[in-house]
């Protein structure tokens, strides 16, 4: 049982938790790890944490290992103080490095004790990252190395330091889930899911959930999980929501010095700009003309710190969401920004029956908001009980009135379908959800009563629905029949209206 890492809230994969290293600092997760280049002083690690409220931060310790002045100062006097930063300090190997230039100048074993000499309080080994489309036998060769480099990582005395056990594979899930079962097998604490930068770079956010969720069919519920390089702030729902508990990007800086302003819905040019779409200390404090006035590094400088406040700011949104219960609805909201973002959102959905397993059964409400809703764990839970429902041997499943002469009568709420009366005021059916159903959630609900139908054959079951299309009612069983109550001209929704209908199939 890994004792550092503690969940709170979880809501479809996410987490909302308390990561707490051996020097007893603690960051609450899911958080976003600022990148720190020591050789370039953007927001000084000091104002991280006391201006922007940052917990924990990410530095190269392969860079500072390499610079002679910088490395002797990290031994003699560690990391928090040569940073000036209290908190949590995490240190990558150089595998960025590695896979950017074929190669580096230092071993596993020397930069994991540097990274300990260094007191660095989250130290990592150098795996091999696999490029995206990089065949299998090359992806199986990398992860021979990586599983090497982790058994050495188990061999070093880490003191007061986590150790991470990086998950690679490349774009072949089956390694990549077989890759975090034996990371799960190992002693270390931290678990990045790697080589996803270039698919984060090239805007590949379904091929990054593949990649997250093989990942986290291999790794124990136990386990914290990295999400290497993911750094802006439209992609945080999404991963969070696919289980990534921390995030590391520098590209608040990168950006920046592309004159680029990042926003919870993507990125804006500074040249393109004539108001600040944002409330933070430096949109408030400055319009695009004042900053675009600013020479270089001081423009830089003041579009990074904007960065930043928005990044922070989602981050903290996204946690929220978690505790609230509202994830998926945020990342709904995000997947509209964005094509690839509802690429990611709808790969997330093809496992919904993974997601169901870890989100919770109780909320405060369930909003339908696209017709990705109708895919949604809670509904596909509810489908699944509709198993074991006992129907009544006449049943008319109803969108509006009531129908007379078809027997006892449930409500029948796309995306959910067939609402048994006991189970009409629980979660999620007490859902919100539009007056003009789409199809989707039609095509939701038919697959319910389906499901009620199979569960009950002996049952005469009728739907009386609102203008369902042919193609949503060729998805009922042959038994069940329907009614149009649109077409018959029957409205509202009071079970005390009523009205008289007969079985067949008129729907238009």
């Amino acid at each position: 049982m890994r004792e550092a890492f503690e969940v709170y809230d979880v809501d479809a994969a996410g987490r909302r938790g308390e990561l707490t290293v051996p020097r007893g600092r603690t960051v609450e997760t899911p958080a976003l790890l600022p990148v720190v280049n020591p050789h370039v002083d953007t927001v000084a690690p000091r104002r991280l944490a006391e201006e922007f409220g940052v917990e924990a931060l990410i530095t190269n310790a392969y860079v500072i290992h390499g610079d002679d002045d910088l490395r002797e100062a990290a031994r003699e006097r560690g990391l928090h103080d040569l940073l000036d930063f209290d908190g949590v300090v995490m240190t990558d190997s150089g595998s960025f490095q590695l896979a950017e230039y074929g190669e580096i100048d230092v071993t596993t074993a020397e930069i994991l004790a540097f990274q300990v000499a260094a007191e660095s309080d989250i130290v990592t080994p150098v795996d091999v990252p696999t490029p995206p489309d990089a065949d299998r036998e090359t992806a199986e060769a990398d992860l021979r190395t990586t599983r090497e480099r982790l058994a050495t990582a188990e061999s070093v005395a880490a003191g007061d330091a986590l150790v991470t056990a990086p998950v690679q594979g490349g774009s072949f899930v089956d390694l990549r889930e077989a890759a975090g079962r034996h990371a799960a097998d190992t002693d270390l604490d931290v678990f990045p899911v790697g080589g996803t930068v270039p698919l984060l770079n090239d805007y590949r956010y379904g091929d990054v959930v593949e990649a997250v969720l093989a990942a986290k069919r291999g790794l124990d519920p136990d386990c914290p999980v990295h999400l290497f390089g993911a750094g802006h702030p439209v992609v945080f729902a999404l991963a969070t929501a696919a289980g990534c508990d921390l995030f590391d990007s520098a590209a608040y800086a990168l950006y920046a010095r592309d004159d680029r302003y990042l926003t919870r819905r993507g990125t804006r040019h500074l040249t393109d700009l004539e108001t600040f779409p944002c409330e933070c200390p430096v949109c408030t404090a400055h319009t695009p003309a004042r900053v675009r006035d600013r020479e270089g590094s001081a423009r830089h400088d003041l579009l990074a710190e904007h960065n930043l406040h928005v990044s922070l700011g989602e981050m903290r949104r996204v946690r929220d969401a978690v505790r609230a219960g509202t994830l998926l609805e945020l990342v709904e909201a995000r997947a509209r920004s964005h094509p690839a973002v509802l690429d990611g959102y709808r790969a997330l959905l093809d496992h919904a029956d993974e997601l169901e397993r870890s989100d919770p059964v109780r909320k405060d409400g369930f909003r339908y908001l696209s017709t990705e809703s109708a895919r949604r764990p809670e509904v596909s839970r509810h489908h699944e009980r509709l198993d074991r429902v006992t129907a009544p041997d006449r049943l008319l499943l109803t969108e509006g009135p009531r129908v007379e002469g078809h027997g006892t009568d449930w409500t029948l709420l796309p995306p959910f379908g067939p609402v048994p009366d006991a189970l009409s005021r629980t979660y999620p059916l007490t859902a919100e959800t539009p007056d003009r159903t789409d199809p989707a959630a039609r095509e939701a609900a038919a697959r319910g009563v389906a499901r009620l139908a199979a569960a009950n054959p002996d049952a005469a079951i009728t739907i009386a629905h609102r203008g369902w299309r042919a193609e949503t009612l060729d998805r009922l069983p042959d038994g069940v029949a329907t009614v149009d109550l649109d077409a018959r001209g029957l409205h509202g929704d009071s079970r005390a209206e009523s009205a008289t209908g007969e079985h067949g199939g008129d729907g238009a």
